[in-house]
C-alpha cells in the first residue's frame, strides 16, 4: 500500500495544535482595508480554532498523519 501523502496546501494554512485542534489564520486582513470595520480587523488578528466539524473534514482528507 503506498504511503499517504499530506496536502501541501492545507500543510501552509492549517497547524494542529498539542490537544489536536486545527489552527488557522483568519482570513480578510489582506487588502480592502478601509472598508472593513475596526472591530472586524481586531478579532481577526491572529490565530483562530477551527469548529469541530470542519476540523474533522480537514484532519481525515488533508492532515493525514
Amino acid at each position: 500500500m503506498p504511503k499517504l501523502k499530506n496536502k501541501s496546501s492545507a500543510k501552509k494554512r492549517f497547524r494542529l495544535t498539542a490537544k489536536g485542534k486545527v489552527r488557522f489564520n483568519s482570513a480578510g486582513l489582506s487588502h480592502m482595508l478601509r472598508r472593513r470595520s475596526q472591530k472586524m480587523k481586531r478579532t481577526n488578528r491572529g490565530t483562530q480554532i477551527m469548529a469541530p466539524s470542519d476540523a474533522r473534514i480537514i484532519k481525515r482528507n488533508f492532515l493525514r498523519t
